[in-house]
């Protein structure tokens, strides 16, 4: 099948092959890839970034997001059949899905929300499941509370800007000028051009910070919440509960301490926390969120689609940061 693969890591490393099919383990579900989402994630994972952490044996295909028709099932799989139609991040280490098929683990698979179409489907998996997890699972967001989410008109803040105005919060963003309609029509309560406004010097009192930026944005956006309030970052700096969710070995962690021990010491110093979210697989929390898409609470926000053939160029297109919402690169 063709699949574009990881030879070596580097900007250069990522070609168009052919390769096997999959094997389909026993818990498996083979799946025809219709259309998968790109993320950045996926460049970091290209440029190994994380290749201390995640084991990926070279040449491996790459790709986070997929939407799709079962193919095939593996014996002990009941709750999918041949020509489902379904969508899922798949686990780490068991990604590949910039090919043609992907076998993945039953429990990394939802039922397709039935309001989306197939690409727009294979849009939603990890921004809505990084969404989850950080407000639902980590912040616990109660309604009446006060989020800000960075960058909101990019594929993760569109995402976490909507599940927000679900779950009842006040939500502020920072966007530039030409996306505040965008972000405003997403839920956005604040809206902070972040080429006029400096955020932390307006916002005060909130919950709960967002942010996929890191650096100094990060330090900065600590002085935004109140005393109990929580930064969630996912980009950086990973701290010791990363190394534990990964079971890295006990130096990882120390190094993960190390690296964040900064931004820890300053949110201490303010009276709140901070904390690195790398979202997991989770197709049980899939199926909920397609129930929200159903329900018009959610709606997958697509900038552009692009031919698997030019799935370079897309990731090229993702990683200059031109992107409002995501880019899908399409092989139905």
């Amino acid at each position: 099948m063709k699949a574009f693969v990881v030879e070596h890591y580097g900007k250069d490393g990522l070609r168009a092959a052919d390769v096997p099919e999959p094997e389909v383990g026993d818990g498996d579900v083979l799946v025809k890839v219709s259309a998968a989402g790109i993320n950045p994630l996926d460049t970091m994972v290209r440029d190994g970034e994380f290749k201390r952490l995640l084991k990926y044996r070279t040449p491996f295909v790459l790709g986070h997001d997929v939407a799709g028709v079962v193919t095939g099932v593996g014996a002990a799989v009941r709750d999918f059949q041949v020509g489902d139609e379904v969508y899922a991040r798949p686990r780490d280490l068991r990604i590949g899905t910039f090919a043609e098929y992907i076998a993945i683990d039953q429990d990394d698979v939802a039922p397709k929300p039935d309001s989306l179409t197939l690409r727009e489907a294979a849009a939603v998996p990890l921004v809505s499941l990084a969404a989850w997890q950080a407000l639902v699972d980590r912040a616990d967001l109660k309604p009446g509370q006060k989020v800000l989410v960075h960058a909101g008109s990019g594929g993760l803040g569109a995402t976490v800007i909507q599940l927000a105005k679900h779950l009842g919060a006040t939500v502020a963003t920072t966007a530039s000028g030409k996306n505040a309609e965008l972000v405003r029509s997403l839920g956005a309560d604040v809206v902070l051009d972040y080429t006029k406004e400096d955020f932390a010097e307006v916002l005060t009192g909130y919950d709960v910070v967002l942010d996929s930026l890191g650096g100094e944005n990060l330090e900065r956006s600590l002085t935004v919440l109140k005393p109990g309030g929580q930064a969630i970052g996912v980009t950086g700096p990973p701290e010791p509960g990363f190394a534990k969710q990964l079971g890295a070995p006990k130096f990882i962690g120390v190094a993960m301490w190390l690296l964040s021990r900064n931004v820890r010491k300053q949110a201490r110093k303010l009276g709140v926390s901070y904390s690195f979210l790398f979202m997991q697989a989770n197709g049980a929390q899939l199926r909920e969120l397609a129930a929200l898409y159903d329900a018009g609470q959610l709606r997958p926000v697509i900038d552009k689609t692009f031919p698997f053939d030019q799935t370079l160029q897309a990731l090229a297109y993702v990683e200059h940061g031109r992107a409002n919402g995501k880019v899908v690169i399409t092989l139905d």
